[in-house]
């Protein structure tokens, strides 16, 4: 149990330390002379080295030792930082994470740590960097080769392999190797992508395709592919291409996926709990600065009581007082029915005070479980950084809004469709150094990652100032995919011509590019997003650049809904959703093109029946006079829904649909158990508006 207790102790605080190595690195790449950036480094490369010697991790130990020696050369002005020295260090931090990552999913801890040693030896003896680029090969796309393959994918990459395996593809890791005599590597290398590309899709390469083509690879060089083309066929095709030596096929299944997905997820949240761990303990370690030159004996008394203290709480006990607080919420509204019902004094004193203590509970639990957004944005800075270096781009990523709160449940989800928005933004968006010479914007383009708060909701919001949306060629590429028809292309406004790029394997890309997905995965983002109660909007000003705006609820567990009824049957709006309610004659109701629409405020609205869309067995509304009306908004747009009755505003709780309602999934999002014991259905608005 102890040995539990020390090892959870030390991913902890590896976690905390490899956050703050990359965060400081990323610091001294914009101030190299600053020597007090590096004493700090030098410090958590220190404290980490001890950390996992006294672990028994050797790997891990010998690398942040050797980064020590570097280190001290730079703190003690006998070695000047440079770009070799930056590239190889932050090798050193990826490969260190693996290893870290390893041994949170139950591993040893090992890792290829030999040749990122020797570089380090070699630094300090005073090679700093021409012996690499004189080999021909550079030393990073020998170390990402050097990677295992469960550590290439990021969760967006998984997703897609997962999905398209789900959808009848084949998954495949293929490895390639060129003949040793070969003299154009990279027109080889050219010739297999160009079959890969004619029979399916290329999720992943390492070395990236970048490096391939500049021939910054030894021999071999791997992918992870999709495709329906059958194993032996593609096979053929591939070792036909001239001076290739072997090709080695491995299929990709769902267990193996299942397997690095869970690792993954695992290394994630324990990064984010140690984030939020180390923010908390930051007023408790500064306090006692701030009082330290006090002239009373008792001030360090003082400031140590007023200090606030922290503990670590596994994720896991929260949830599980989450689904407890749930349980005696509803008991909470049947208490509440029941006193109205009985009308007796005493009872209803007692439910009322209930009721004030319950929502204080209510905002405590709650509140336990907001995460700041910063725990997901702390890793993109340095992913920038990598994708713009292979992209040989200038990208400043400016962060705003770190501070902003989100329940943990949506934090651990909205990672990933961040990552592939960001990545997006910095393949796609920002243009190269000589187009943004050219066109008089700066050589260093921006990306701003913004979050606030507005109302229930978070807004998350990506903005580059890069070349924009062009609108001709999206039509082009959505008509030429089939996405939509020249006729429908011509009436689209600049809005929805945007949304087009969340359509199933939209890609407007030239060249097959490893940063972004290759246009795979807009949809998978788009889903994301909309699952969790959210939406995503596009704006775009061609030249000028292009935002991505993501709307998310606060919490995922708790909710006020409008509740209403249909005949027997009993149904939930969210509030956030709903503009307004009222009251609706039949004779108000005009058809345009077979469509039903409702004036609404100077604009033109559509009018939707619930009794239709659920198939409500006891009511319908097509023999009403006049009938109650939601007015619900998704984005800009707005609807009318047409509903029997009002019943009244409550809070809820969301409960999962089991697996035998998957048939109503996609208008229903939940369900929750109301006062009198009845169960009512969750409408989602988002899947109500198209």
């Amino acid at each position: 149990m102890e040995m539990n207790q020390y090892m959870s102790m030390f991913i902890d605080e590896s976690n905390d330390h490899l956050q703050a190595l990359n965060e400081n690195m990323l610091r001294l790449e914009q101030q190299p002379e600053d020597i007090g950036i590096v004493q700090i480094i030098f410090r958590s490369a220190h404290t980490l080295k001890g950390m996992s010697a006294t672990m028994g991790f050797e790997d891990l130990a010998s690398l942040t030792h050797e980064m020590e020696n570097v280190l001290d050369l730079v703190r003690n002005e006998k070695l000047s930082m440079n770009g070799h020295i930056f590239d190889t260090l932050f090798k050193c931090l990826d490969a260190l994470e693996a290893m870290v990552q390893d041994i949170i999913g139950g591993g040893t801890g090992k890792g290829e740590v030999d040749e990122l040693v020797e570089r380090l030896k070699g630094i300090v003896k005073g090679d700093t960097g021409a012996a690499a680029s004189a080999s021909g090969t550079s030393a990073p796309a020998k170390a990402a080769a050097a990677l295992p393959a469960s550590l290439v994918l990021d969760q967006y990459q998984l997703s897609i392999l997962a999905q398209s395996i789900e959808g009848g593809h084949t998954a495949y890791f293929i490895e390639v190797r060129v003949r040793e005599d070969c003299l154009l590597k990279a027109a080889r290398a050219y010739m297999v992508f160009d079959v890969l590309e004619r029979n399916g899709e290329v999720v992943k390469s390492y070395p990236s395709v970048q490096e391939i083509e500049q021939e910054q690879f030894d021999r071999g060089f791997s992918v992870y592919y999709i495709t329906q083309t059958a194993e032996q066929t593609l096979h053929e095709q591939l070792s036909r291409v001239s001076e290739i030596e072997s090709v080695t096929l491995n299929a990709v299944d769902k267990a193996s996926l299942q397997e690095m997905e869970d690792n993954l997820r695992a290394s994630e949240q324990s990064a984010s709990a140690a984030k939020e761990a180390a923010s908390a303990k930051a007023p408790a370690t500064q306090a006692p600065a701030a009082d330290k030159g006090a002239a009373r004996p008792a001030a360090p008394a003082a400031s140590g009581n007023a200090a606030p203290r922290t503990i670590r709480v596994d994720i896991e006990r929260l949830d599980t007082l989450m689904n407890l607080f749930s349980e005696m919420l509803i008991d909470r509204v049947r208490l509440e029915q029941l006193a109205f019902e009985i009308r007796r004094n005493d009872l209803t004193e007692t439910v009322e005070h209930m009721a004030r203590v319950s929502a204080d509970l209510q905002n405590i639990v709650l509140k336990l479980r907001m995460v700041p957004v910063d725990s997901v944005f702390n890793r993109f800075p340095r992913m920038v950084r990598d994708l713009a270096k292979s992209l040989d781009k200038k990208v400043d990523l400016v962060v705003v809004g770190a501070e902003t709160e989100l329940d943990r449940t949506v934090i651990d989800e909205i990672g990933d469709p961040l990552v592939h928005l960001i990545r997006n933004s910095v393949d796609h968006g920002v243009e190269s150094i000589a187009d943004r010479v050219a066109l008089g914007k700066p050589e260093t383009g921006t990306v701003v990652l913004r979050a606030f708060h507005s109302g229930n909701h978070v807004f998350i919001e990506i903005e580059d100032d890069g070349k924009g949306i062009n609108r001709p060629k999206v039509l082009e590429t959505a008509i030429k995919r089939g996405v939509v028809t020249p006729e429908e292309a011509k009436t689209l406004s600049d809005e929805e011509v945007n949304m087009l790029l969340f359509a199933p394997g939209f890609s407007t890309a030239d060249k097959v590019s490893d940063i972004s997905g290759r246009g795979v995965g807009l949809d998978v983002v788009k889903s994301k997003i909309t699952s969790l109660g959210g939406n995503v909007t596009v704006l775009s000003t061609l030249g000028q650049g292009t935002k991505f705006s993501i709307q998310l609820p606060l919490t995922l567990s708790i909710i006020a809904a409008m509740l209403i009824k249909q005949g027997s049957e009993k149904y939930a709006f969210p509030l956030s959703s709903i503009v307004e309610t009222g009251s609706l004659k039949r004779s108000d109701i005009r058809t345009l093109h077979g469509n039903r629409m409702i004036d609404y405020r100077q604009s033109i609205i559509p009018v939707i029946s619930l009794a239709q869309l659920i198939d409500s067995p006891d009511y319908r509304d097509d023999d009403e006079i006049e009938t109650e009306m939601l007015v619900i908004r998704k984005g800009d747009k707005l609807a009318a829904v047409l509903v029997d009755e009002f019943i009244g505003q409550s809070e809820i709780v969301l409960k999962p649909l089991g697996k035998y309602l998957t048939g109503v999934k996609g208008v229903v999002s939940g369900a929750t158990i109301l006062g009198d014991g009845q169960v009512a259905l969750i409408v989602d608005p988002n899947a109500i508006i198209k």
